[in-house]
């Protein structure tokens, strides 16, 4: 699904610049589970920013499905970002006096799908990410943490993207919901074999993935499968009957 050939970005010029990814390559399968982690200024927000199609390489090649995104314009770009990718920030940035429902369909309605589908998609998503029907009326400002990333990975999956891309999706969260949330990952990548990229610069965090690719100062130091990886689903009760977390 992914593919980046000696991917490279540098800021500025002359003695100025500054090169934040040195020839990073990697390739990512459909169904794969994948953390990148890195200490701050490991160039790892910097590679988010080129795998959501946010930003393009200074040189190097990045295929996303066998397209290749290194060239595309900015609708192209848009276009990509549309259909092929969805995105779960640390914010949540979800609009606090709308329904949990809407805030979801949203998307839908910028892509101009028809009402009663984008009800019927919104709907799908949310349980697929783990809420209950009862939770789809509420305003987001009435959710707990816990809840709300949720609905950020429900408005994530509303497109049916190829790719969900998830950067710090715990950050603001306690222990206990960070293990939910990553819970719902898991799930989603296991049971429905949604393609997972985890932004993290925690091991703990990152240990939920099926694999790890670290980087500093802009490079790949390690890319090994993850013998540690750990159900997150079977140590919490994902799908509490009253999604109380």
């Amino acid at each position: 699904m992914i593919d980046l050939r000696n991917i490279t970005k540098t800021y500025g010029s002359g003695p100025e610049a500054y090169t934040a990814l040195r020839s990073i390559t990697f390739s990512i399968d459909e169904g794969e589970f994948v953390a990148i982690m890195g200490p701050s200024g490991s160039g790892k927000s910097t590679l988010m920013h080129i795998l959501g199609c946010l930003d393009t390489p200074s040189q190097g090649t990045f295929s996303l499905d066998g397209r290749d995104v290194s060239t595309m314009t900015d609708d192209e770009l848009a276009e990509v970002r549309k259909d092929k990718i969805g995105f779960v920030f640390q914010s949540f940035n979800l609009l606090p006096r709308t329904t949990v429902l809407r805030n979801v369909l949203l998307p839908l309605v910028y892509a101009g799908i028809d009402h009663a589908e984008r009800e019927d998609r919104a709907e799908q998503a949310l349980l697929a990410a783990g809420l209950t029907p009862e939770y789809f009326s509420h305003l987001s400002n009435q959710l707990s943490g816990g809840q709300i990333q949720r609905v950020a990975i429900a408005r994530a999956l509303v497109n049916d993207p190829a790719l969900i891309l998830a950067d710090e999706p715990t950050g603001n969260l306690d222990s206990r919901t960070s293990l939910i949330v990553l819970g719902t990952l898991q799930e989603l990548n296991r049971a429905h074999g949604r393609t997972i990229i985890l932004i993290t610069h925690e091991p703990d965090i990152a240990e939920h993935a099926d694999r790890i690719i670290r980087l500093r100062d802009g490079e790949i130091v390690s890319d090994e499968k993850n013998k540690k990886v750990r159900d997150a689903v079977g140590e919490t009760q994902l799908y509490d009957d009253k999604n109380t977390v």
